[in-house]
């Protein structure tokens, strides 16, 4: 009885944290900060002399075809441009688009 409640609780498990130390977590960040339309966002905040911040919210997971993601936001003058989802490994990486935060942020 014992094995299927753990069984029962695996799908609420957060993503697996893959034994890198701090890699993932900077190689997650790294894969959105340069993709070619954030590094010219960014470029324009710079330019209007914003700070950008990159938010890696790792209890903001999302599972999706049995693939894990972690959430990074995107933002800047206290207001989130865009959200993203980067797989743990860095292999995948997903631009967020249902999201109704992302539009307040705009």
């Amino acid at each position: 009885m014992r094995w299927l409640l753990l069984f029962a609780a695996l799908p609420a498990l957060a993503c697996e944290y893959p034994d890198e130390g701090t890699m993932p977590l900077r190689r997650a960040v790294s894969q959105v900060k340069a993709l070619p339309e954030v590094e010219a966002w960014a470029k324009a905040m710079h330019d209007q002399g914003e700070v950008v911040q990159y938010a890696l919210l790792l209890e903001e997971d999302v599972k999706e075809k049995r693939r894990c993601y972690w959430t990074v936001a995107v933002s800047a003058a206290g207001r989130t441009w865009r959200r993203f989802q980067v797989s743990p490994d860095g292999r995948h990486l997903r631009r967020e688009t249902a999201d109704p935060r992302r539009r307040e942020g705009r």
